[in-house]
């Protein structure tokens, strides 16, 4: 894969990444219209969670429009597009991050109020410190062509920099690093308080064991509280992969698999949420369903719609998406 010095990336491995890209920036528009779309649904979980959307819509663009073009030289529009996706991909490490430390407040610590005073120091941390780094990388000219070493096209920290391996753990891998560490930690410490909580549950009410609604919410919290961090990991992994690679001078990083790997984990994170948080909650699946069944027979129809009132659910399920997401909360704060 290497010609001169540079990556080549192969139109297969363009077509695979760009996919991805879409797939993620559809994913990212759907947490965002859905909380936009139902008013129930904005609580402090997910409007984190639109945050974290935000940012991962941004690095999809940023990203596609980098695996498009394939950069070559230090363009204007290189370091454009690497400014964007540089913060959009280290503000994304940091909500993902504060997401995990605000449920492990409201759920280990049982502070609500606790946790709600967080959210504008997460603010300040997950916009703020991306940005300052950015524009000191751009101001410093670190930011411009890197030959697709770490990278899949798109523009990132330049090769023609002295210190690049010192502005590559500043403008994305030590904060990397430091998810790959605190994502497991805070979600083992949670998992682990509510199946203490659940066993206390089972000794002293166990009449609550034998409701199914309660334990299919909890299940579907535990198993979200699972995949969380193992899906972060295996989508980023790849990525710091090639950079150890490329630390230690190894040609395996120039490996066509391995490349197309990193280009999809670093561009699906958009999509894994969309999965986890829309299509796998099922009170927010069957609000979509029902809305796009309702606009297809209307279409097929060539009808207006009859009522001018939007779709509303059905009592009980107001407060069913809450229930899902923060039923493993509720399970202790019950203790």
């Amino acid at each position: 894969m290497a010609e001169g010095n540079h990556t080549v990336v192969y139109f297969s491995e363009q077509v695979v990444v760009l996919c991805s890209c879409a797939l993620s920036f559809v994913g990212s528009s759907l947490i965002i219209l859905t909380y936009i779309m139902w008013a129930d649904l904005r609580t402090t979980p997910r409007r984190l969670l639109v945050y974290l959307s935000v940012s991962d819509w941004l690095s999809a663009v940023s990203y596609a429009f980098g695996v498009w073009r394939v950069f070559h030289t230090d363009s204007v529009d290189c370091v454009a597009q690497g400014a964007i996706s540089t913060f959009a991909n280290t503000s994304s490490f940091f909500w993902t991050v504060a997401i995990a430390v605000y449920l492990y407040v409201v759920i280990v610590r049982a502070s609500q109020r606790a946790a709600d005073s967080l959210v504008w120091f997460f603010h300040i941390v997950s916009w703020g410190v991306p940005l300052a780094i950015t524009v000191a990388a751009v101001c410093l000219n670190k930011i411009g062509y890197d030959a697709s070493e770490v990278s899949v096209g798109w523009c990132w920290v330049s090769i023609h920099a002295p210190d690049r391996v010192l502005w590559m753990l500043l403008t994305g891998k030590i904060w990397e690093f430091l998810a790959y560490l605190t994502l497991p930690v805070l979600y083992i410490l949670i998992k682990r308080h509510i199946y203490i909580a659940h066993a206390a549950l089972s000794e002293y009410r166990p009449i609550l064991a034998n409701r199914p609604p309660s334990h299919s919410f909890s299940s579907m919290a535990d198993m979200k509280l699972t995949l969380i961090p193992i899906i972060f990991i295996v989508l980023r992994i790849w990525s710091t992969v090639r950079f150890v690679l490329l630390l230690a001078d190894s040609p395996a990083r120039l490996n066509a698999v391995l490349v197309t790997l990193h280009g999809i984990g670093n561009t699906s994170q958009g999509a894994a949420n969309c999965i986890m948080f829309v299509l796998l909650t099922r009170p927010i699946r069957t609000r979509l369903c029902a809305a796009l069944c309702c606009c297809s027979s209307k279409c097929r129809a060539g009808e207006q719609p009859s009522h001018g009132a939007p779709y509303r659910p059905l009592p009980g399920q107001d407060t069913a998406t809450q229930r899902e997401e923060d039923s493993a909360g509720r399970v202790g704060t019950d203790r």
